[in-house]
């Protein structure tokens, strides 16, 4: 399967060496800046490649190259305009997260891979976390009962020479703030696990110790789940001196579990009423993991292939990546108007919260 790279940042490694672990041939990368592409390159053993294509211009490179399957990485802004034009050219897209900026881009992306028969998934790679998926497995077998509450805090730190890396990050049009750049990733996995249906959001945000950027560093928000269940939001990216943890909570009438580490890659809790034996080896479960992107990459390009080949749904697809977007731009919404937002939310966009602060 003819693959291609779309944005050669800070992501792109994980993104190249899963493609290769995937056995996909790497038809092209795209970048702006060309000496980004070499570098990536050149880390996933591919520097001295000259059937990899390089191109400063995606169009460009999809029209010549054809591929696929093509993955976005590029800032946030983008991805909703390329996933389109990728879908257009008739390739497959991953994007990574946000899947887009706007409740309107995503149902774009949507309606255009009905419309050419195509696949999108989302980057949540978290979702594939082995942790995550020990978690998943329990709600799926209603071992909790009735769910009564979750957590997530994402409890990160990120330093003005991360912000200068780049200029747009912290832009409400481009990247939004922590809750959408570092932190959905966990808000996703509170809203898979407690039921997916949302009917009511309240949050704050507040730009609290990164004065020059346009959006917040440090959010909160109760979420009132459709089965009665309430959930808790914390994100954040003041952490003195880094990061600490994204430590995610579920409680129900017979169980309580508590993945913890820094991107919940370990069971720090693991008790229910009714023991079985897959219960052993749960509690005290840790997934090593080199950085906080995790393990995931690789399981979820895995699924994405057999979906294209197998013509079903990706584990994480479109409604998913819309579903994470949705919340963030509920709690968005809750800040810049002052109250509760119920849902499912309709034409609201990152960029509608400029001059917020």
């Amino acid at each position: 399967m003819r693959y291609a790279l779309i944005g050669c940042g800070r992501i792109a490694a994980n993104h190249i060496r899963a493609a290769a672990q995937n056995k996909l041939e790497t038809a092209a990368v795209c970048d702006i800046l060309p000496e980004r592409m070499e570098s990536l390159l050149a880390r996933c053993g591919l520097g001295e490649s000259s059937s990899v294509g390089r191109y400063t211009d995606f169009e460009t490179m999809l029209e010549r190259e054809k591929p696929q399957l093509a993955a976005v990485a590029t800032e946030s802004g983008l991805h909703a305009e390329i996933a389109l034009l990728c879908l257009e050219a008739g390739a497959n897209v991953i994007i990574e997260k946000p899947m887009a900026m706007s409740m309107a881009d995503a149902d774009r992306i949507i309606s255009k891979s009905e419309e050419k028969g195509l696949k999108v998934c989302v980057c949540h790679q978290n979702r594939f976390n082995a942790a995550v998926r020990k978690l998943r497995r329990a709600v799926e077998d209603e071992r909790f009962g009735t769910l009564s509450h979750g957590a997530i805090n994402i409890r990160w730190s990120r330093d003005k020479d991360y912000y200068d890396q780049a200029p747009w990050r912290g832009k409400w049009s481009q990247d939004g703030g922590c809750l959408m750049n570092q932190c959905i990733h966990g808000i996703d996995l509170l809203r898979w696990m407690m039921g997916g249906e949302v009917l009511e959001v309240y949050g704050q945000t507040r730009r609290r110790l990164h004065g020059y950027l346009e959006a917040e560093d440090v959010g909160a928000a109760v979420v009132m789940f459709k089965n009665g269940a309430v959930g808790t939001i914390e994100g954040t990216t003041n952490v003195y001196p880094g990061n600490l943890e994204e430590t995610l909570c579920i409680f129900g009438e017979r169980g309580t579990v508590r993945l913890g580490g820094k991107s919940c890659n370990r069971v720090e809790v693991w008790d229910f009423a009714d023991e079985t034996i897959s219960d052993v080896g749960c509690s005290g479960f840790i997934e090593e993991t080199k950085d906080v992107y995790g393990n995931g990459h690789i399981s979820l390009y895995a699924d994405m292939i057999d979906a294209i080949k197998n013509g079903r749904e990706p584990y994480v697809g479109a409604q998913a990546g819309k579903s994470a977007l949705e919340l963030v731009l509920a709690i968005y919404k809750s800040q810049k108007e002052g109250g509760p937002v119920k849902l499912p939310l309709d034409g609201f966009a990152c960029a509608d919260m400029e001059g917020v602060f």
